[in-house]
């Protein structure tokens, strides 16, 4: 036991009878160890305080555990997303492989068809084509003309109220009326009035520029689902007694055809389209060029030929100004529509104001709009 330790203590001698000594030395002693357990229950308290739990660290616990659930749901989102990923990998396969499978049909059937259409000359494709008898008129000067497509423009142009469209016979009197801008026009009805009782208006002219089509790319497909049934003779039956014929006809197996989905009258032809419900049915049809139709007493020889469908690959336009066609505007609303438009034909056909003879007027009077449509130019340059 150490001299501290000791101290500590009161000595008790054998036989029950306190160590003699003096009683103060005694007290002294005890006061002495008293203290010194103070210091040291003390010091036990400080290092308790200092092992305690800092006051954010609940806080810091909670959001451990936070983030602990946000990773396992990450760990979960993740397994499945593979889990997904596979699957769309394994659809993926089997849609290649059953596409693999069609390439592989479409390409027999395509052999098949090949056999039966004598080598690969393009006349036999175009002989399949309905006959139309066609008239060209007038003169082709080059070779290279002959295979172009030629377009006859219809423009429509949007004409606003307070407004008119004006066609003179020459085009340098068109000319004449736009390099003016402005003119006034006298509105005395035709009468012949003081210059004091005249009364005028003032319009604005300008030209008429259109956008007009320059060139045109079309794209044509045929259709591996429909046919057109032409040289159909003219019979007293009506005409859906004839459609449903030809769909009994061409739904049988044995003719080569399938389930129809729709059938109707081209026009005012002798056509009849026909529309089958599934793929790849009408190739052998077209390949085979015509069909007997048993129709009454007597049997029909009908062409069978491809359905063709186009749509406008590319379309380029050019502005072009036409030359004898004068806009007016700015109009006001101070007569009638027809007395107006004649007003308008009486001003600008007098020499004395730069114009000419008329062809033709359009006007569209104030609060209103109209369109007027212009084509293809054939007698004048």
């Amino acid at each position: 036991m150490s001299s501290e330790e000791e101290d500590s203590f009161v000595h008790v001698v054998p036989g029950g009878s306190p160590e003699r000594g003096s009683p103060e030395l005694n007290v002294e002693k005890i006061q002495r160890g008293i203290e010194r357990w103070k210091e040291l229950l003390h010091a036990t308290e400080q290092g308790c305080a200092e092992l305690e739990v800092p006051p954010g660290a609940a806080e810091l616990c909670k959001e451990g555990e936070q983030l602990h659930k946000n990773l396992e749901q990450q760990m979960s989102l993740k397994n499945n997303e593979e889990l997904s990923c596979q699957m769309d990998i394994a659809l993926a396969k089997e849609k290649n492989n059953r596409l693999r499978q069609e390439k592989r049909e479409l390409q027999k059937k395509l052999e098949e068809m090949r056999k039966r259409i004598p080598g690969d000359d393009p006349v036999m494709v175009l002989s399949a084509l309905p006959e139309k008898k066609m008239v060209f008129k007038g003169l082709v000067t080059k070779k290279e003309d002959m295979n172009k497509l030629k377009l006859t423009p219809v423009i429509h142009y949007p004409l606003l109220g307070g407004s008119a469209l004006i066609t003179f016979e020459k085009a340098e009197v068109a000319q004449r009326i736009i390099e003016a801008k402005e003119h006034m026009v006298q509105l005395n009805y035709g009468e012949e009035l003081d210059e004091l009782d005249l009364c005028r208006v003032r319009v604005q002219a300008g030209p008429v520029d259109l956008l007009l089509p320059s060139a045109l790319e079309v794209r044509l497909r045929q259709s591996s689902r429909s046919i057109l049934v032409c040289d159909l003779p003219s019979l007293d039956i009506p005409g859906e007694a004839l459609l449903d014929k030809l769909e009994l006809i061409f739904s049988k197996k044995k003719n080569g055809g399938s389930e129809v989905e729709s059938r109707e009258f081209l026009g005012d032809s002798n056509q009849v389209l026909l529309t089958f419900v599934e793929e790849g049915v009408a190739g052998p049809l077209i390949a085979r060029g015509c069909i007997q139709v048993p129709i009454g007493k007597r049997e029909y020889k009908l062409k069978i030929s491809p359905c063709m469908s186009g749509d406008i690959a590319d379309l380029q336009l050019q502005p072009s100004r036409c030359p004898r066609t004068v806009l007016l505007s700015g109009i006001p609303d101070v007569l009638q529509e027809e007395t107006m438009r004649d007003t308008l034909e009486i001003h600008f056909q007098k020499a004395s104001h730069g114009g000419g003879e008329v062809d033709a007027l359009a006007y569209v009077p104030a609060g209103r709009h109209g369109v007027a449509v212009f084509t293809e130019d054939k007698d004048k340059d």
